[in-house]
C-alpha cells in the first residue's frame, strides 16, 4: 500500500502521506487497536496529503541528496575520500534522526516544523536507542540489497513495523524518566533531555 499510494500521489506528493499512513496504522496495530487496513490507510492518506508531505518529504529529499553526493564522491576515487567520509558521517547522523520522524509523527501531536527538531533532540539524548535503530536499518538495507525482490514485498513494511515498535518503547522510557524526574527533582549527575511539547494524539 505504501508503494501503491506513493504512485497514486505522483510519487512526490504521495510518499509523504503514504508513510504517515503506514506509521499511524502500525502504531495502532502495535497498541492493540483494530484496523481496517485498506480503508483506514486510504482515509489517513487523504487526510495527510499536506501534513504528511510537509513532514516527510524534506527528510527524504535531504537523505537522497546526501546519498547522491556520497555516490558521486565514491566514484571520484581517492581524491574525494575526505568529502566522501564527511558525507557518509552526515548521512549516518541524518539516518539516525530520520528514524524517529515517522514514529514520532504517528505518536505525538506537534507543530509541523517541530518534528525534525524534536527527532534530532531525541536522537542525541538517547544515543543507545539511536544506534539500535541504525542497526535495524542497516540489517534491513543489507537483506534488501542481497535479495532486491524483498523491496517490493516486505522490506519497507518490516522497517516501518520494527522502527515503530522500538520507538514506542523508547518514547515510553522517556516518559517514565521524565515522570521520575518530576517526582524526585532534577538528577544531580545527569541531564535527561525533555522531549516537550510531545503530546500524545
Amino acid at each position: 500500500m505504501v508503494l501503491a499510494f506513493t504512485v497514486l500521489g505522483g510519487v512526490i506528493f504521495g510518499i509523504g502521506p503514504a508513510l504517515a499512513a503506514a506509521f499511524t496504522l502500525t502504531r495502532r496495530y502495535i497498541q492493540g487497536y483494530g484496523i481496517r487496513t485498506v480503508r483506514d490507510f486510504a482515509t489517513i492518506w487523504r487526510r495527510e496529503l499536506f501534513r504528511g508531505t510537509a513532514v516527510m518529504l524534506p527528510v527524504l529529499v535531504v537523505t537522497m541528496t546526501l546519498w547522491s553526493n556520497y555516490s558521486l564522491f565514491t566514484g571520484l576515487g581517492p581524491d574525494a575520500s575526505a568529502a566522501r567520509l564527511a558525507t557518509l558521517a552526515a548521512l549516518v547522523v541524518l539516518a539516525g534522526i530520520a528514524a524517529y520522524v515517522g514514529p514520532m509523527y504517528a505518536h505525538f501531536d506537534l507543530p509541523l516544523r517541530m518534528y525534525a527538531w524534536q527527532a534530532s533532540r531525541f536522537a542525541l539524548a538517547y544515543p543507545a536507542s539511536t544506534i539500535i535503530l541504525l542497526f535495524v536499518l542497516a540489517a534491513t538495507t543489507f537483506v534488501t540489497a542481497v535479495f532486491p525482490v524483498l523491496l517490493l514485498t516486505i522490506s519497507a513494511g518490516a522497517w516501518i513495523y520494527l522502527s515503530t515498535w522500538l520507538c514506542l518503547r523508547f518514547f515510553a522510557e522517556n516518559d517514565a524518566k521524565l515522570a521520575d524526574q518530576t517526582l524526585a527533582g532534577p538528577p544531580a549527575d545527569q541531564r535527561i533531555l525533555p522531549a516537550e511539547p510531545l503530546r500524545i494524539h
